[in-house]
């Protein structure tokens, strides 16, 4: 009698059944995603909790003792004038760079695409330059530009004056702030500019052909058409405006001014900083950081949720 022989699997000429589809979606997701969670864990949420733990403590930075104080740090920081002013002057870069970034942004990726300026190309370059340049740069060039004796700003004013200006722009303390918003604006321009030109291309051109039969106008095309259709690339660009001048506007006032005079430009990161690695009181540097993470949060979710309903109105 003749043996019975097994059928292979079809796709499979040794007969042996391979991995599913199934277990190779899997194995294809847990190689790629668990070593950027164990990534993620170790250089953002280990941190965030080392720091809250700092916060509790009088640690100095310099030594190994960590006495727990409980609530004092935070104590001291609803009691510390300084903190005030500095959440103050976060919320005003932000409504300004949200105000100057976007909305330069939006107009020049408009001139770039609708009005077909000559050398576009060209342009589009020269505004996204100060994006790859370090905000180091970025703080030492305009630094020149202010300087009272030799900055170009005062030598230009000079021009129209029969005295020589030198005005002191970053040393008083009513400009300082406002001398801040040109540098910190031209370095974020040219991305929210990238990111509308590429949503404003997507756009069909019938549209535009359509609404120019109807007679509407540029104006009434930009807010008909390009708005809405942009809106979220608009909409990312104002988020990410917003978090990264929480997080992130300390390095550009630490480099022009180190949060003076007189503390006139202090944010809570160049505040963060001076009590950190100035004064060594890392205890209450880690209390002023988890008031930056929990303004972060809350100023994020109340801003999505806002952009989501003026979405859904313009819809």
């Amino acid at each position: 009698m003749v043996p019975a022989q097994k059928t292979p699997v079809k796709g499979d000429v040794s007969g042996r059944v391979g991995l599913s589809w199934k277990r190779k979606r899997q194995i294809f997701m847990f190689v790629f995603t668990v070593p950027t969670l164990l990534f993620f864990c170790l250089f953002m949420i280990y941190p965030i909790f080392h720091g809250l733990y700092f916060s509790f403590t009088d640690w100095s930075g310099g030594s190994e003792t960590k006495n727990l104080i409980g609530i004092d740090n935070y104590r001291e920081l609803a009691k510390d004038p300084i903190i005030g002013k500095a959440i103050l002057n976060d919320y005003f870069f932000v409504f300004w760079k949200v105000v100057g970034i976007v909305g330069l942004g939006v107009l020049f990726a408009v001139l770039m695409t609708r009005f077909r300026i000559r050398g576009s190309g060209f342009f589009r370059s020269v505004f996204f330059i100060p994006n790859i340049l370090s905000v180091v740069v970025i703080g030492v060039l305009w630094n020149y530009i202010y300087n009272p004796s030799i900055g170009f700003l005062n030598s230009f004013l000079s021009l129209f004056t029969a005295d020589k200006v030198q005005t002191p722009w970053l040393g008083d303390p009513n400009l300082a702030m406002w001398m801040l918003l040109p540098p910190a604006i031209w370095a974020g321009v040219g991305f929210v500019m990238i990111l509308v030109i590429a949503g404003i291309l997507n756009i069909p051109k019938d549209l535009y052909e359509a609404a120019s039969i109807d007679g509407a106008q540029e104006w009434q095309q930009f807010w008909r058409i390009t708005m809405p259709l942009t809106w979220e690339q608009i909409k990312v660009s104002i988020l990410w405006v917003v978090m990264t001048t929480l997080n992130g506007s300390f390095v550009i006032v630490w480099m022009m001014t180190e949060g003076g005079p007189d503390n006139a430009t202090q944010v809570m990161g160049s505040y963060l900083y001076q009590m950190g690695f100035r004064q060594f009181h890392f205890g209450y540097a880690s209390a002023i950081g988890v008031l930056i993470l929990i303004l972060s949060l809350i100023t994020t979710l109340a801003l999505q949720r806002l952009l989501r309903r003026d979405a859904i109105e313009m819809a």
